[in-house]
């Protein structure tokens, strides 16, 4: 199996490895099926688990890489990482002024409450842009064996791809549970749940393909997507955890969110 997955075109690897991060993600929102019941607490603190697990996301998992690929570039390594963060934040703004007229034309995910609605599509929104830059990067990674293949660099793109399937488990719960918290069911929260993961593959293939056109923006493209994680995580997901009085649990949650995503980004380089 090793010797057949070393001998695939750069770019099929690169697929093959980014349905395992989809694959993990799907993992994860399937746990949306054992929760029983709609305790206020409990779907209280899995909102701010979300809210801990991208904050933690949105530094180890892209500002901090898009830094070190900057320094590597040669470029002042705040531009791409003040300048994506910023445009991130600031067309997560757009949409959140949009979304009152397409929620006029009833295109939403059947979820009660106006304030739900909105915080539901910038969650997808969000957690989706995000796993457009890892997707690139695995791509990346891969695509750059056509260039001098290594056992080395092989076993560094694979690496890598185990490691951001790992960290997408607790993404792929941090979008289903606040989905179902909110009124969804749980087949539609595990289907956006997933979804958010689905955009890897296809990312990961045009990262491969054109990685010579890809890196140099690849730092803008990871601050852009942290930017707008911290948006919805400030805007959306605090505020949300907290409506109804669950303050200290809220809190708490965040923190052992932004806790377990820290370790796995770190633990996993």
């Amino acid at each position: 199996m090793i010797d057949f997955f070393r001998e695939l075109n750069p770019v099929m690897q690169a697929f093959i490895g980014t349905l395992f991060t989809w694959g993990m993600t799907a993992a994860g929102a399937a746990l949306v099926f054992f929760v029983k019941g709609t305790n206020q607490k409990f779907l209280d603190s899995m909102l701010a688990f979300a809210g801990g697990v991208m904050i933690a996301a949105s530094y180890w998992s892209l500002l901090a890489p898009g830094i070190e690929m900057a320094e590597e570039q040669g470029v002042p390594a705040y531009i791409p990482a003040v300048v994506g963060f910023l445009l991130g934040g600031a067309l997560l703004l757009v949409v959140d002024k949009l979304i009152p007229r397409l929620e006029n034309k009833q295109y939403m995910y059947g979820i009660g409450s106006s304030d739900a609605r909105k915080r539901t599509t910038l969650l997808v929104f969000s957690v989706t842009l995000h796993n457009i830059p890892e997707g690139l990067a695995i791509g990346v990674a891969f695509g750059a064996l056509a260039n001098g293949f290594t056992e080395s660099a092989l076993a560094g793109a694979v690496a890598l791809a185990i490691g951001i399937g790992i960290q997408n488990f607790p993404e792929g719960l941090a979008v289903s549970m606040p989905l179902h918290r909110d009124g969804m069911s749980k087949k539609k929260s595990f289907f956006y749940g997933q979804f958010s993961g689905m955009v890897e593959p296809i990312s990961a293939v045009i990262g491969a393909l054109a990685v010579i056109f890809i890196q140099p923006i690849l730092p803008y493209a990871l601050s852009f997507a942290a930017g707008a994680m911290i948006f919805v995580v400030a805007k959306e997901i605090i505020p949300g955890s907290q409506e109804k009085g669950n303050v200290e649990l809220a809190s708490i949650s965040l923190m052992i969110g932004f806790a377990v995503m820290m370790t796995l980004d770190v633990a996993l380089g």
